[in-house]
């Protein structure tokens, strides 16, 4: 295993470091680093490794989203409402609604299997999306109309959503029955992940203000913490649905919200975490990646990820109007809602572990699915803010920041 550790981190910051100054995102380089390294290539990953990668990408997301809840502003997003709301589901359902109306023709699926598909494909990547609009919100790019704020939060709660919807189709498959209460789970388990993310928030806001600690101690408290919530989901299934990642979110926005300094310095803290975490997740991601299954599915897969991609950007675009933002900043927004990656890596593969028959098909596609759109809305995040949301906004110090 530390073999493998050391070729995961030597080859994948080479890997980043050529592809940043090829100015491709550095995921990429990440992204194929697993490639190679993964069983399909030169399989030199330790199985032990491959046997945890699963949690070690949980505990990557963890330390991300814990670093997006210590930057979101709860003020910021109120001022947001109704569109943060719509980004939460709109994009994924139009997704879906696409997977639906061309999967069976291109690929030869039944309308279930294509409903089934599109729970998989419709997730956001929190992963790609959040590194890139914590660097706008520290370089005040896009705030004034809180742009990152509502992208970033509308991908984490779309993640609780789709997965919500992919369990159920899955139940549907498989043979057995999916009643209005697998859906009432959506909003149930929101709420009980935000409200225990916020409860414990205000607990360790008092608890830090009472008692002094180094620092790296509370990091430490924080992270633990942050495991237990996502224990805790899986403990609670089947009786009371909870979100473990939305309450690790919730949970450092409250502290963000109740004590601003220390967030600002646990913030930082997290930065340097988040270094390695974000070779591991992409290294492990990449490593799920079967080139045969990619080069199985031939242009129909290919065509099919491009056409749902455009039912998508239309959700975005219909879950913004009405609103302030103008013309560009709502093709940002629709740029930034692109990428997948740890969804499709994580539930990818299920279908076919249960034998259901669209299971090689559902893995293909998903596979592809991070190929294309995790390197193409990194990179086109990269290369438009500052055509899209500079200049758009009165406050000339966006332009002295970046």
């Amino acid at each position: 295993m530390l073999t493998s550790l050391a070729y995961i981190f030597l080859l994948g910051l080479s890997l980043g470091y050529i592809f940043s100054k090829l100015k491709l995102p550095a995921l990429l380089g990440m992204l194929f680093t697993g490639i190679i390294l993964g069983p399909y290539v030169l399989n030199l990953l330790s199985p032990s490794i491959l046997s945890i990668s699963a949690d070690l990408r949980q505990l990557a997301l963890v330390i991300i989203l814990t670093r997006a809840g210590l930057a979101l502003d709860l003020d910021d997003l109120k001022k947001v409402g109704r569109p943060a709301f719509l980004m939460c589901f709109v994009p994924a359902c139009f997704e879906i609604a696409g997977m639906i109306l061309l999967a069976p023709t291109l690929l030869g699926i039944s309308v279930l299997e294509a409903a089934l598909l599109g729970t998989v494909i419709a997730a956001v990547s929190p992963a790609v999306i959040v590194p890139k609009m914590l660097f706008l919100m520290e370089n005040k790019i896009g705030t004034k109309k809180s742009i990152p704020q509502l992208i970033m939060a509308g991908a984490s709660v779309d993640d609780v959503f789709v997965i919500v919807l992919f369990t159920a189709f899955t139940g549907l498959l498989s043979g057995g029955e999916v009643s209005a209460t697998s859906f009432i789970e959506i909003p149930v388990a929101i709420s009980t992940g935000l409200a225990t993310g916020v409860l414990f928030g205000l607990l360790l806001s008092v608890y830090f203000k009472r008692f002094h600690l180094r620092d790296s101690i509370k990091v430490l408290i924080l992270l633990s913490i942050s495991f237990l919530f996502v224990a805790l989901e899986k403990q609670l299934k089947g009786i009371v649905p909870l979100s473990g990642l939305l309450a690790v979110m919730g949970m450092s926005a409250t502290l963000l919200k109740t004590y601003r300094i220390l967030a600002q310095r646990l913030s930082a803290k997290f930065n340097k975490l988040w270094v390695g975490a974000e070779i591991l997740l992409f290294v492990l991601v990449g490593a799920t990646v079967d080139i045969k299954y990619a080069v199985a599915a031939g242009f129909a897969a290919v065509l099919l990820i491009f056409g749902v991609l455009i039912f998508r950007l239309a959700g975005v675009y219909v879950s913004l109007l009405k609103t302030s933002l103008t013309t560009k900043e709502r093709i940002f927004c629709m740029i930034a809602y692109m990428p997948k990656a740890t969804v499709q890596a994580a539930i990818g593969s299920i279908p076919l572990a249960l034998g259901l028959s669209c299971g090689k098909i559902v893995l293909t596609v998903a596979v592809l699915a991070i190929l294309i759109t995790a390197p193409l809305g990194a990179f086109g995040v990269d290369v438009s803010y500052k055509k899209l949301l500079l200049g758009t906004e009165s406050d000339e110090r966006d332009k002295t920041n970046v």
